[in-house]
């Protein structure tokens, strides 16, 4: 069995690179249910299962020409991992008052639980900085 911590920092090179479909879909447990808390994109929060995070995913394709995500740390337990980061995003399309090739950036923290080596549950909290 994989180390979970370098599963979670394998995942997270992935989104940075984009990647969508049955190779996002890879990190996931058929079960797992994503939640976003409430932040200023998503004033309701979200709950996603595996199909939702797949679409999100390729939407989010078309939002942003490329993100980061530079991993402040990581504190893995058992089958549960912390990770606290920061991203940057560059929009590949106007956001409100945000134009194209403008940047977005934040501060977030994510809570990740595994089953048989895959994210079965997924919570983060992401702050961003003012735009």
């Amino acid at each position: 069995m994989a180390n979970i911590a370098d599963v979670t920092r394998e995942y997270f090179a992935a989104l940075a690179n984009g990647v969508t479909g049955e190779s996002l879909a890879a990190f996931y447990h058929p079960e797992i249910v994503q939640e976003e808390l409430p932040n200023r994109l998503m004033p309701a929060g979200a709950r996603r299962n595996l199909a939702q995070i797949l679409d999100a995913a390729a939407s989010g394709q078309r939002v942003m020409s490329t993100q980061r995500y530079e991993i402040d740390r990581i504190i893995a337990d058992g089958d549960q991992v912390a990770v606290e980061f920061r991203w940057i995003g560059t929009l590949a399309i106007s956001l409100g008052t945000l134009e194209p090739g403008a940047e977005m950036r934040g501060r977030f923290a994510s809570f990740l639980e595994f089953r048989d080596g895959r994210i079965i549950s997924q919570r983060s909290y992401d702050c961003f900085e003012p735009w």
